[in-house]
């Protein structure tokens, strides 16, 4: 074997990413939401960036000072920054910097109080128990031991020996927890869903001994729907279980869902689909993604510049990043515009019978159809919704697989999961269909042919229940 240093060439093909591309392609990712938040954070970061809206044109000389105060302004900004030759960073005028603190401030102002997790209500209501300081730290302590359904599972000689304070006994958490769960809930800090219940039931002070049984022994058979089963254990009529039941239905499972950070999530769809003379026009919804352009002002500070200061260069930095900028939002546009014409033509008869008439699409067919990479479509559809005369739907729920019937026609997944909700919305729920029987309907009434085992999973995607779990008894 040689050893030493040697010289040798090779051919090979690689994509090489450049920083223009990544941004193109993470601009193209966001949703509408998302996009603002981004041409918000560059107008804060580029001062070559402006809103593109239309204002009336200001006499000359007006125009002329403005300008010029602008500049000056930010050559301010520049003289101070380059006695340390930060010229990496970019900063933004004072006045734009007055005018931003007081739109988000006022935006503060203005939005509303979000909704209090279950710790944070709790530990304003221990303002008001009358608790002792080691009572107090007790409850501190429990109050962040509460999982998000109200539950402290723990034993509570493990609680008493974990909260912080000398000599803490399982009696004395008890005792805290009662002082909670008269000002919140009655079933606040329960082991599990079975105690839970059983507290509310004591606090009610209902006379219902078959009720707490059932609670007691029975809530598995409950909801497995087995009710025959119980009527036969507790020796009770069919007809006295099922009251017994809506009693049980009528208690919280969970004492600290009705606190928390969840809120309804905000959709902003990103294409609207409309009917026009007959014909379906796709357009963007571009009222929420302000339009932004190149402020003009670079051109008299590259002049004003003196040589070798470092201006001209941080000038030209900003004004690239920022026509790099507006080029990958124009991009991103004009991509999702393509991909969801492509999208629209292809499920034309979606928009005008409904989910029956999905046709199955995959990615791959698009991006043949706009001509571009498999990867491109799936970015430009993730997480994106369109509004359509069907109602909103993501744009990836347009994408799916098929099952060809017996014409030779090909039925979309979501097609099929539809005429199963049908088929169970119209069953006799005395009598509920099996899977069995739910395929063999479609194969007699659409002439679609799938296994059990293939509508046993789309019942299950739908939340559908077991025929043994929707019998009416």
């Amino acid at each position: 074997m040689r050893l030493g240093l040697h010289q040798s060439a090779r051919m090979e093909q690689r994509l090489v990413q450049s920083p223009q591309m990544i941004q193109a392609m993470q601009i193209l990712q966001l949703p509408a939401l998302d996009l603002e938040e981004r041409i918000e954070q560059e107008l804060t970061e580029n001062p070559f960036l402006e809103l593109a809206e239309p204002e009336p044109d200001p006499e000359p000389e007006e125009r002329t000072a403005a300008e010029a105060g602008r500049v000056e302004a930010l050559l301010d900004v520049l003289e101070r920054r380059s006695k340390d030759r930060e010229f990496s960073t970019p900063s933004r005028s004072a006045s734009a910097y007055d005018e931003d603190g007081e739109r988000k401030l006022e935006a503060m102002q203005n939005t509303p109080e979000g909704p209090k997790s279950l710790a944070e209500a709790l530990m304003d209501e221990l303002a008001f128990l009358d608790v002792d300081e080691r009572g107090r730290k007790i409850a501190e302590y429990l109050i962040w031991s509460l999982d998000e359904k109200g539950y402290l599972p723990q034993p509570r000689e493990d609680l008493a020996r974990d909260c912080g304070v000398e000599g803490a006994t399982p009696e004395e958490i008890e005792a805290v927890l009662l002082q909670f769960r008269e000002a919140i809930h009655p079933a606040l800090g329960a082991r599990d869903l079975r105690e839970c219940l059983l507290l509310q039931l004591d606090a009610t002070e209902l006379d219902a001994p078959l009720v707490r049984r059932l609670i007691q022994e029975h809530l598995e058979d409950i909801t497995t729907n087995r009710l025959p089963r119980i009527a036969k254990a507790t020796g009770h009529s069919l007809e006295d279980v099922k009251h017994a039941i809506e009693t049980i239905r009528t208690l919280e499972p969970a004492p600290g869902a009705q606190y928390g950070d969840a809120k309804s999530e905000v959709i902003l769809p990103d294409v609207t689909v409309e009917e026009v003379d007959g014909r379906y026009e796709v357009r963007l919804n571009r009222g929420r993604v302000r339009e932004i352009a190149l402020n003009p002002i670079y051109r008299q500070m590259l002049r004003q510049a003196k040589k070798g200061d470092g201006v001209q260069e941080w000038v030209k930095k900003r004004v690239e990043a920022a026509r790099w900028f507006i080029d990958a939002v124009q991009q991103r546009h004009s991509t999702l515009q393509r991909i969801s014409e492509a999208i629209f033509e292809r499920q034309r008869e979606f928009l005008e019978k409904g989910i029956k008439a999905l046709k199955p699409l995959r990615m791959q067919e698009v991006a043949d159809t706009v001509k571009v990479h498999i990867s491109t479509v799936s970015r430009a559809v993730s997480g994106k919704y369109a509004e359509t005369p069907r109602g909103i739907f993501p744009l990836k729920f347009f994408f799916t697989g098929g099952t060809a019937n017996e014409d030779g026609e090909v039925e979309s997944q979501a097609a099929i999961k539809q005429r199963i909700a049908e088929l169970v919305s119209q069953e006799d729920p005395d009598a509920p269909l099996s899977d069995d029987q739910i395929a063999a309907k479609l194969e007699e009434r659409d002439r679609i042919h799938i296994a059990r085992r293939t509508v046993t999973k789309y019942r299950k995607a739908l939340a559908i229940p077991s025929s043994s779990q929707r019998r009416r008894f």
